[in-house]
């Protein structure tokens, strides 16, 4: 790849930028489309507006292209890009938003590194970066942004970046979690093997899942599906050490012992066996005795533990759900009642709650169609209501993605187990430090 100066890089960005905001017909459809998609996520604030267009000029789709692919093609039609333009161009579909921490400062720029990934760059800002703001960051500090490749190992802020000056363990936490639910397709965007591996852990959980309880659901009072479930997520973790040959009954120690090694050697070897890290298998070993691996803690919420009956779904892309009111409207589009109050405010819950997803929509629709297209027809009062027409359109009134999106049931990378983990443990500290009781503080992870 020729080297390109920041300075052209700026340039042709905002011509990226420009070719969005002049464009017409399709383009602009698309855009005002990827923003109401994106409207409960993002603040009013103008850089959250800037990091919005930013992402629809690489993340967007105007037909079958990206905005950036369809200004390459029409720039180098127009004979305006040289050689080392067009691989810059190209490169960019690399671009992505990241929750980076300072690490140092360069003479050109800063070392980050991204929290989501624990990947390190060497970043240069733009020439339209606030240099005060620059001038400000201190190893330590988090910024959110995009950016975008400058050359094999260059790349630079690829618009405005929002400071969140320096965080404690627990606050780092909560950013994270707010990251994942702002820009969920974000998460591990420079780094797909983790993303790949985040998808199969939760095709995995839903395999066990199904074995586990017969079914893709399962209904139970809410403190007995509460201990299920963790007996679940306990033995996953136990086929996992079996996987590697490890029995998960004995502590790392005595199983070195047993294996006439020292403790390093046998993760070195158990690692190898099993295709796994060392990194991993060390935390798998020294962890199982608690429970406490790097898959997510499944658990019920606390307002459902006392309930009389929940009903767990699972499902292969889309993760599981926990909801005590499934069988009410399954019953209720078995046998049709009168009351309309209760399934107005059914219907309501279900579509008004972000945690109810499209696929709990599509299961209902393909085990109770008729009555579904009914019962909405009438709550809604749209007459003409067609599940197959009209529902995806009416998932979208109320901010539900059709795709799925990464799941609480994914897997996490080590580093960020071991955050959550020791943000938790600060937060437990500081509050059995309290005379007095305050608000309680809740720590955001992945879960």
């Amino acid at each position: 790849m020729e080297r390109v100066t920041v300075t052209r890089a700026w340039e042709l960005k905002q011509g990226l930028i420009d070719f969005i905001l002049e464009a017409e017909g399709e383009t602009a459809i698309a855009l005002e489309k990827f923003a109401a998609r994106q409207g409960r996520r993002d603040s009013a604030d103008r850089k959250y507006r800037y990091l919005l267009i930013d992402s629809f000029a690489i993340e967007g789709k105007v037909g079958e292209k990206s905005p950036l692919n369809l200004f390459l093609e029409t720039e180098d039609s127009l004979g305006h890009l040289s050689t080392g333009d067009r691989q810059l161009l190209q490169a960019w579909n690399r671009s992505f938003t990241g929750l980076f921490e300072v690490l140092q400062i360069l003479p050109d720029g800063f070392e980050v590194k991204n929290w989501l990934t624990a990947k390190q760059y060497r970043i240069e800002p733009n020439p339209e970066s606030d240099r005060a703001q620059c001038d400000r960051l201190q190893p330590g500090d988090i910024i959110a942004a995009r950016i975008a490749p400058l050359g094999e190992d260059r790349w630079m802020l690829f618009g405005p970046f929002i400071p969140k000056g320096k965080l404690g363990k627990p606050k780092l936490a909560v950013a994270i979690g707010d990251f994942k639910e702002h820009y969920p397709h974000q998460l591990y965007a420079d780094a797909p093997e983790l993303l790949q591996e985040a998808w199969d852990s939760v095709a995995q959980y839903h395999r066990e899942f199904v074995e586990y309880f017969g079914g893709d659901r399962v209904t139970l009072p809410g403190y007995q599906l509460d201990r299920k479930i963790a007996q679940l997520t306990e033995l996953v973790m136990h086929k996992k050490l079996a996987k590697s040959g490890v029995d998960g009954t004995k502590s790392i120690e005595q199983l070195a012992a047993d294996s006439g090694v020292d403790r390093q050697s046998l993760i070195e070897e158990t690692a190898k066996e099993s295709g796994t890290s060392s990194q991993e298998i060390s935390q798998l070993l020294e962890t199982q005795t608690e429970n406490k691996t790097i898959l997510p803690k499944v658990e019920l919420p606390g307002s459902l533990k006392t309930a009389e009956a929940v009903t767990a779904l699972s499902d292969p892309r889309w993760g599981h759900h926990f909801l005590a009111d499934y069988s009410k409207f399954e019953h209720l589009l078995e046998v049709p009642q009168e009351d309309s109050e209760l399934a107005a405010k059914l219907v309501r819950r279900y579509l008004e709650t972000p945690e109810i997803t499209v696929e709990i929509w599509h299961r209902l629709a393909r085990d109770y169609p008729k009555a579904l297209e009914k019962l909405l027809a009438t709550v809604l009062e749209r007459p003409n209501f067609s599940l197959e027409a009209d529902l995806d359109g009416l998932m979208q009134e109320f901010d539900k993605p059709l795709a799925p999106e990464l799941p609480g049931t994914a897997s996490i990378p080590l580093h960020l187990h071991q955050l959550f983990e020791s943000a938790l443990a600060e937060v437990r500290t500081t509050k059995s430090k309290r005379k007095s009781k305050g608000k309680k503080k809740t720590v955001k992870g992945f879960g």
